[in-house]
């Protein structure tokens, strides 16, 4: 069942349920002609109040809060009653429609509808709108549920015909709040007024979804080896800042010469690999024969200092 039948169905005034008014119209004549006939034994006043209150009963009818029914005397608008009891002329006036004014949520989609840029979509929609004029609804349109349909589904492939396949991955808002007013602007006339669209997904096809995996990845490999060159230039910035620091001052570099072989031989068994300029020009030649030989002090037993004879 489409999501429209049942707007359709609903406003036919046959499928209408008859309400307890219209029965105790009809019950209260049938009543008294069978009263009558048993009375005078005489069939007639039991037929003629059966037939009154089956003409009776079409009199009263009761709209529920959110309904209005619309009244034609002999084919001719007569006037719109509801919510509540009202009265109409049997076999004179008709409801030919209940109009349902709450907020009504209807689906619809777009499928294979191409791009500005040649793409083909699915878009998947959900449409909010009410009817705020019962009239106009039930005399200026056919199926006012049906022509809000194909109003909201061709407005989506107009505006997806209009906008590349980028603004509309990002700019859903936009193309919601666009879609919302071309769609009111069709159904205004129809007495419908739309609260809102929401786009529910859109899907592109696969192949093209892969292609824009591969090219996210790469943007994002290439805005990682950015980072990476803008931290190796800082670094080397910072080296050379702590170069001019060091160059008039020998004891600092003496100092961090130390800190580094400090750093480096903490820890038993550490292996060290300087450059030889660095040897040279930090002094580091002195200071790496001390701290070798307070190593092997430290680890080889039996020398002075060191650690003592295995038993």
């Amino acid at each position: 069942m489409s999501p429209f039948s049942v707007g359709r169905r609903r406003e036919s005034a046959d499928l209408h349920p008859p309400n307890i008014i219209a029965i105790v119209f009809l019950l209260i004549p049938a009543l008294a002609g069978v009263a009558i006939t048993v009375t005078q034994q005489n069939p007639v006043p039991a037929i003629a109040g059966i037939v009154l209150g089956l003409v009776l009963m079409q009199a009263p009818k009761v709209a529920q809060q959110w309904e209005r029914g619309i009244v034609l005397r002999l084919g001719r608008f007569r006037h719109m009653r509801g919510p509540g009891l009202f009265f109409v002329l049997p076999f004179i006036d008709s409801i030919t429609a209940w109009i349902d004014q709450r907020t009504i949520t209807t689906s619809f989609a777009a499928e294979q509808t191409l791009t500005s840029d040649t793409v083909p979509v699915n878009v998947d929609a959900v449409l909010f709108w009410m009817v705020h004029d019962a009239q106009k609804a039930a005399l200026e349109v056919q199926d006012y549920t049906q022509a809000v349909s194909w109003a909201a589904q061709t407005a989506l492939r107009d505006i997806i015909g209009r906008t590349t396949l980028t603004d509309l991955l990002r700019g859903r808002e936009r193309i919601e709040t666009e879609l919302q007013v071309l769609i009111d602007q069709r159904s205004n006339p129809w007495g419908v007024t739309v609260s809102s669209v929401e786009m529910r997904d859109v899907v592109i096809p696969g192949a093209l979804q892969d292609a824009m995996s591969r090219e996210a990845q790469a943007a994002r490999e290439k805005q990682a080896r950015i980072i990476l060159g803008e931290a190796e230039l800082a670094i080397a910035e910072s080296f050379a800042q702590a170069s001019r620091s060091y160059q008039n001052n020998p004891t600092a570099l003496h100092l961090r010469a130390m800190n580094m072989l400090y750093e480096g031989l903490k820890e038993k068994g550490a292996l060290m690999l300087i450059p030889s300029s660095a040897v040279e020009s930090m002094g580091m030649g002195g200071l790496m024969g001390a701290a070798a030989l307070q190593q092997q002090k430290l680890t080889e037993p039996g020398l002075p200092g060191g650690a003592p004879p295995a038993e």
